[in-house]
């Protein structure tokens, strides 16, 4: 069995930062990517930022500059840096691991973490 959980949302005011945490636990064989995406009210869900196993990372251009990825291997976790933050990062903020348990290999979510920029 594999979880994924999320955590470190809240409300910021415009300018300022959060991080945000995901672990992976469980029977985990390897992790492939572990990667943020982001769903507002009444938009679809957007790739916020990726970290594949061999340190490659993709953001998107809206969060380029502001936030960072990161990861702790021994921990099976990421996190997301996200400074200069502003209204529309609003959103419920969701992981995901593409990692391959004992048995077989697949995409495993989060439940999400909501994130609110408002003053």
């Amino acid at each position: 069995q594999v979880q994924v959980v999320e955590s470190g949302g809240g409300l910021v005011q415009p300018g300022g930062s959060l991080k945000l945490s995901c672990a992976a636990s469980g029977s985990i064989f390897s992790i492939y990517a572990m990667g943020w995406y982001r769903q507002a009210p009444g938009k679809q869900r957007e790739l916020v930022a990726v970290l594949t196993s061999d340190g490659s990372t993709n953001y998107a251009d809206s969060v380029k500059g502001r936030f960072t990825i990161s990861r702790d291997n021994a921990k099976n976790t990421v996190y997301l840096q996200m400074n200069s933050l502003k209204p529309e990062d609003t959103a419920v903020y969701l992981c995901n691991a593409d990692l391959r348990s004992t048995s077989y290999r697949r995409i495993y979510w989060g439940q999400g973490t909501q994130v609110t920029v408002s003053s």
